[in-house]
């Protein structure tokens, strides 16, 4: 970034945009007794397939202790399985299980009903606006 005004304008402005939206979606929930860092681990799992505990944390950004606390909790609401490490004795894997599945397909489509409703609302114009801006962000956001 040049040090532009404009562009630190422009920054800011997206930052704030992507914080609300973000804020606004994840306010969609299925269950209020599934805390939202424990959502996040069920849709790390639901996107990157089984993980060792260790990865999963790293995904999350947080510290293996913590995540195991995550997995037990969520293993006790039969929404993840643990099994044991093809090749390493130490570690186990931890998977979605078919409630674990179900629960994050719900929660997907519970944000995705929102967000469509929000979208209808728009003019075609702001529409491809946005269908372009979200390829710009993909992007940026590195995927």
């Amino acid at each position: 970034m040049s040090g532009d005004p404009h562009e630190r304008s422009l920054a800011s402005r997206l930052r704030l945009a992507v914080v609300r939206l973000n804020r606004r979606l994840r306010a969609q929930r299925v269950a209020d007794d599934v805390s939202l860092t424990q959502i996040a681990a069920l849709s790390t799992l639901h996107k990157c397939g089984p993980l060792t505990p260790g990865q999963l944390a790293a995904k999350e950004g947080v510290q293996p202790p913590s995540m195991t606390r995550v997995i037990a909790a969520l293993e006790e609401m039969g929404f993840v399985e643990r099994r044991p490490h093809p090749t390493d004795g130490r570690q186990a894997i931890v998977e979605l299980s078919d409630d674990g599945l179900t629960f994050v397909r719900k929660a997907i489509s519970v944000r995705e009903a929102w967000l469509d409703r929000q979208l209808a609302e728009l003019g075609e114009e702001e529409l491809e606006v946005l269908s372009r801006a979200a390829e710009i962000i993909d992007r940026m956001a590195g995927n």
